[in-house]
């Protein structure tokens, strides 16, 4: 009797242990398939029921972004001038910041649009609201969003842990730059988009972020409007002591070029004239840690600069 109750204890336990393993796997397949949500920069809640596969970016900033949060590959469309890194060249087009085809993103059936609105972006995608497409809105203005979008995209694609590196990665330089220049001494910036006409950004935009971890003032910062329209007599009046401009490859001509003239600016007596690869100062992505470098790097010169022409005691 003895025997067959230790018999009759073991198959039940056995049996037991049966349900608790089929349990647990029941329940790791229901978390791997559960819904993903993460909010993005408009605050709205983007939720999907599996990681997207098919995903298409409306922005060159956003392209870079999926990049290194390792879901490149699965990129089925992009805009003009999504030309980084090299295999975004590839990637079939849909538009650019101007116009998008809309039929054509549908019929593409995307899974998910990371989207950058401006001007007539806002007109141009409630067509795709209407679709039903989950759209993820990316427009960091801080230099400590970016590694935040980087892990919200890798949640959203199901690449965390490549997103967890470029995180880290970044915010560790983002870091060392904070340290080193908290307690520099400012210099007075005027950081020009484009030259004719002459447009610049306010306080609301990342790259005055980056003026301002490198310890800089943005002398048009407080100005209302986020890209302002500027006079000559405006920038030569407020007499910055650096001046830096965003070029890009197509142009012919540093938009720097234009302020030698004003040999009575600070920032001309000074040899403080510095021209930046715009995609590393104006696109919101990885990259813009090596152009806030050379912003800092530029700042260092314009203080070194004003130690030189000090009059000697």
């Amino acid at each position: 009797m003895k025997v067959l109750a230790s018999s009759s204890a073991a198959k039940k336990g056995s049996q037991f242990l049966w349900v608790l393993l089929l349990w647990l796997v029941q329940a790791l397949a229901q978390q791997a398939h559960a819904a993903i949500s993460v909010a993005d920069d408009a605050g709205n809640v983007v939720t999907l029921a599996s990681p997207a596969k098919r995903i298409i970016s409306l922005s060159p900033h956003v392209t870079e972004l999926i990049f290194a949060a390792g879901a490149g590959e699965h990129i089925i469309g992009t805009v003009n001038y999504s030309d980084y890194p090299l295999a975004a060249k590839t990637i079939p087009r849909v538009g650019d910041n101007l116009q998008l085809d809309i039929e054509r993103i549908i019929a593409m059936k995307p899974d998910l649009l990371v989207v950058w609105m401006h001007g007539a972006f806002e007109r141009q995608l409630e067509p795709l609201r209407k679709s039903g497409i989950p759209y993820y809105f990316s427009d960091p203005r801080k230099l400590a969003q970016i590694p935040e979008t980087l892990l919200k995209l890798g949640s959203l694609f199901g690449t965390e842990k490549q997103a967890i590196v470029a995180a880290n990665a970044f915010r560790q330089q983002l870091a060392q730059l904070s340290l080193r220049y908290q307690n520099k001494s400012p210099v007075r910036t005027f950081y020009q988009v484009w030259g004719q006409p002459i447009f610049t950004l306010n306080d609301k935009s990342i790259v005055s972020d980056v003026i301002r971890v490198c310890g800089g003032k943005n002398i048009f910062g407080h100005l209302s409007a986020a890209a302002p329209h500027l006079t000559t007599e405006a920038v030569v009046q407020e007499n910055p002591e650096l001046i830096l401009s965003g070029d890009s490859e197509s142009q012919g001509l540093s938009g720097i070029e234009q302020w030698k003239i004003f040999n009575t600016m600070l920032a001309v007596k000074n040899h403080n004239l510095v021209a930046i690869d715009a995609d590393q100062l104006n696109r919101a992505g990885p990259r813009m840690i090596d152009g806030a470098k050379m912003v800092c790097e530029a700042m260092d010169n314009a203080r070194r600069h004003r130690e030189h022409r000090r009059p000697k005691p």
